[in-house]
């Protein structure tokens, strides 16, 4: 991670971290980054945002910033981050941003940048752009014509809700849907995408007020939406987060059915298909031991990653694997889109449910979960943590007890003093003692 991008752009508390001086400043870095690598007198950049109360600020800002070095701006309001991803491709724009913290509170924002080709700055162009964020004098100052303009995009949502379409059109006549849009940048389209396809739904949570984002509900808080689809006898219900580039979902029963189930129902279907390039998937190091053991059992194989979608993604194009993702509901369909896409892999999912006959349990029962504990450790500092020789002394023996049955991972947050504990196996209790008893011994060694 840089200076100011961290796994996923420019992140912190709006007003605060985030300033419309620094969304300036980036903003102004990023378009003289773009502007050197395009023929175009002024290059046309993108924004899209959720629905956070901070997201106009820092979006005058950022365009303020990006006019003032020479490229055009077309605001696109509030889109999903996958949409914005679909535009930059579809319009052949210099670049795409969108203001967003994903599925944080809404007193968060970020700002993160999709290349022409609709992928997320390489770490190379983000270094670059640093760069000049602390050195604005590098920046020519343009006059005149050369100045950029600002547009506003009163079709985005179509385009997007169009293109959706386009990829994957499964027909829904006669399934009952709930939809939980996090009030965020999902609420304008949701329910109008899949009433067209024929579905009877019932949407929650898409009323966003600027503040309600994320607030008990989308793919954070699933409770209310699995007791809603119960109580609506509903056949499944589908939960954004707030940019809309996550989805998880939840069977007939409320029963709650993770990235990982999903990525396990897409594979199968794929592999009958003979869409399922090398016969593999990416995941990450949090990925459930039950998903691997269904695909395993599939004949499909694993490759598997830091966590972070970003991680996900270049193992993917690295190896040419059209499906990866996260359990959090980060679902990759390469064949259609350049990042993680909600409606998309909610599409996919009915396509596949559909074409089953069956229920959404059911397709769900082509894998076992096993139980899995997490404890994060708070700590005065992650430094040494992987050289303490207690600490590898605990883990080892945990190792060990978990040995043939389990697995265990501990690895540092990104961003905050902790230490994460996740012990995975058949025996909930105990995989509780283990966790605690490492837990305990990394609060004494850094706590």
């Amino acid at each position: 991670m840089g200076k100011y991008f961290g796994t996923d752009g420019v992140r912190g508390r709006a007003n605060d971290d985030l300033t419309p001086e620094l969304a300036y400043a980036v903003g102004r870095a990023a378009a003289a980054v773009f502007a050197a690598r395009h023929e175009a007198a002024r290059p046309l950049v993108l924004i899209g945002k959720d629905t956070r109360i901070s997201g106009d600020m820092l979006e005058a800002a950022l365009a303020a910033g990006i006019t003032s070095a020479g490229c055009d701006v077309l605001l696109l309001g509030v889109l999903p981050t996958p949409g914005v991803a679909v535009l930059t491709r579809l319009l052949q724009a210099a670049a795409g941003a969108v203001i967003s913290a994903s599925h944080n509170p809404y007193d968060d924002n970020g700002i993160k940048f999709f290349s022409a080709d609709g992928y997320k700055l390489p770490d190379a162009v983000e270094a670059e752009i640093e760069a000049l964020i602390d050195a604005p004098e590098r920046i020519p100052r343009v006059h005149g014509a050369a100045l950029g303009r600002i547009e506003r995009c009163q079709t985005a949502q179509a385009r997007y809700g169009r293109w959706l379409l386009q990829q994957l059109a499964p027909d829904l006549h006669g399934l009952r849907l709930v939809i939980d849009a996090a009030n965020g940048a999902a609420s304008p389209i949701a329910a109008e995408l899949f009433s067209r396809l024929g579905a009877d739904v019932v949407v929650t949570s898409a009323a966003p007020d600027g503040l309600n984002i994320n607030d008990g509900c989308g793919s954070t808080h699933m409770e209310a939406l699995q007791q809603r689809v119960v109580a609506e006898r509903a056949d499944l219900g589908l939960a954004f987060d707030g940019d809309a580039d996550r989805m998880l979902a939840v069977d007939e029963k409320g029963c709650l059915v993770d990235g990982d189930f999903i990525i396990t129902i897409l594979a199968r279907y794929l592999r009958a298909q003979g869409r399922l390039t090398a016969d593999c998937v990416a995941v990450t190091v949090m990925s459930n031991l039950g998903l691997r053991r269904a695909l395993a059992a599939m004949g499909v194989g694993v490759e598997e990653t830091k966590v972070g979608d970003r991680y996900v993604l270049e193992r993917m194009r690295e190896k040419g694997l059209v499906l990866g993702g996260e359990q959090s509901g980060h679902i990759i369909l390469h064949q259609y889109n350049t990042t993680g896409d909600g409606m998309l892999a909610a599409l996919a999912l009915l396509q596949a449910l559909r074409e089953s006959g069956g229920t959404l349990s059911q397709l769900a029962s082509v894998m076992r979960r096993l139980p899995q504990v997490l404890v994060n450790v708070r700590v005065a500092t992650k430094a040494g943590w992987d050289t303490d020789a207690e600490i590898a002394a605990a883990a080892a023996a945990a190792e060990q007890r978990l040995a043939g049955c389990g697995r265990l991972l501990l690895r540092p947050s990104g961003t905050e003093p902790v230490l994460r504990v996740m012990v995975e196996g058949e025996n909930e209790a105990e995989l509780e003692e283990i966790a605690g008893q490492l837990a305990e011994t990394i609060r004494r060694r850094l706590g």
